[in-house]
């Protein structure tokens, strides 16, 4: 009996908000489509970035019991995307068991992939204020010779790109997919993999970037050092930014926290949800997406005083222990079914890594004179100082997407 070959998954996920590198580019043309299909490809890109999003919160939940303490980041829609990939070469049982913990259960082979296909043409987007990517790309060995449908359908779908790679010199191979993880993110995030795992004959990457200016900018000249308390009460001294404006706020007196939406650009989203003191584990229990949805109905506009640190952190996850505690369990073993990948030969994924980068600041692009201005009412403003431990939410509001996800315990840690 052959033993199993081997497949590797890497996500790399990068948030920034700074000035952006490449400004005044055209959103890629895809090509036109029927109004039809365009319909059909919007509701079921609906209905999954809905699913992804209490997929999103059921990992979060998941990684948060493990360390309490601890930063989380990272981004639901690069992990779907890339397990939905797998999807197109999957069968049975093993396919059966990412959907279900994927929360696509519900959705047909045919539509979650054509929604994933609509979300990706959507959410890939550079313009002078926001810069979106979402990409996957397959390394694949010279001996493997995978289904010539399963090839078609990674590049027609989810825009894979297939790169030739020599997995029998791993030290190369290794080399070769941390440069381009590197080149694609502009250097943020270097040596995603450390080993290959011996017998891996393919890799996917999926690496999702995403740069963009705050709608209403804050001023460096504001930001001061402050203490921001860690759960242990402990203080750390931390530079923190400050802007006084009209923002969609709100306070959920069931689950004791205040939420505040704050605008980038281009229809996207930050929502920071700060928890009364000692009721921040009480918060992560009941994220869902009724309580997201709820949030949303709760949040009227104001004029708030926010104070925010500037960080940078980044998480870095095994997926294969997580998400294997999440149900999802063949794909990771000799006998799961990936034979619409390699009808012949036994395959299954060695290894699933995903790092996620945030930072967070004050800047915008150069010369946007004014960006910030707002005419606000005479009112006293609401103070929102995020000074402990508080969830931050990333998303795109016209598909609805959830970017990223993650917690904030300490800015001043990695």
């Amino acid at each position: 009996m052959n033993p199993p070959l081997g497949l590797g998954l890497l996500l790399a996920g990068l948030l920034t908000v700074e000035g952006l590198l490449k400004p005044n580019v055209s959103p890629k043309n895809h090509g036109a489509v029927s109004l039809a299909q365009e319909w059909k490809g919007r509701r079921a890109a609906q209905e999954l970035a809905r699913q992804n999003v209490d997929f999103g919160f059921k990992l979060y939940r998941k990684l948060a019991s493990t360390g309490p303490s601890k930063n989380i980041f990272f981004s639901p829609i690069s992990i779907s995307t890339a397990f939905s990939v797998l999807c197109l070469g999957a069968q049975n049982t093993t396919l059966a068991e990412i959907k279900q913990g994927l929360n696509f259960r519900g959705m047909s082979e045919k539509g979650l992939h054509e929604g994933f296909h609509y979300l990706i043409q959507s959410l890939n987007q550079k313009t002078q204020d926001l810069q979106l990517d979402l990409e996957n790309s397959l390394f694949i060995d010279q001996r493997l010779r995978p289904e010539e449908k399963f090839m078609a359908d990674a590049k027609n779908l989810y825009n894979a790109n297939s790169v030739p790679t020599n997995f029998q010199n791993l030290e190369n191979a290794q080399k070769q997919i941390n440069d381009y993880v590197s080149q694609k993110t502009q250097g943020k995030i270097d040596n995603l993999i450390k080993n290959i795992d011996p017998g891996t004959v393919m890799l996917l990457v999926n690496c999702i970037i995403f740069r963009a200016r705050w709608r209403y900018e804050f001023d460096p000249k504001a930001t001061k050092e402050k203490d921001f308390f860690l759960d242990e009460n402990k203080p750390v001294k931390v530079p923190m930014m400050f802007h006084g404006g009209m923002y969609a706020v709100g306070y959920d007196e069931q689950l004791g926290c205040t939420v505040l939406e704050m605008p980038y650009f281009n229809n996207v989203t930050a929502t920071f949800v700060l928890p009364d003191k000692g009721r921040m584990r009480q918060v992560e229990e009941a994220l869902t997406l009724t309580t997201f949805d709820r949030w949303k109905k709760l949040i009227t506009r104001r004029v708030v005083d926010v104070s925010l640190p500037r960080f940078s952190i980044t998480g870095t996850y095994d997926l294969k222990k997580t998400l294997s505690q999440l149900g999802i369990t063949k794909i990771f073993e000799a006998h799961g079914d990936l034979t619409r990948i390699v009808p012949n030969r036994s395959l299954k994924v060695g290894e699933a890594v995903h790092k996620a980068k945030l930072k967070i600041d004050e800047k915008g692009t150069e010369g946007a004179a004014g960006s910030g201005m707002q005419t606000l009412p005479m009112e006293r403003p609401l103070s929102f100082k995020l000074n402990r431990s508080f969830l931050l939410m990333i998303t795109e509001n016209l598909t609805p997407t959830m970017l990223f996800m993650g917690k904030i315990a300490n800015p001043a840690g990695t």
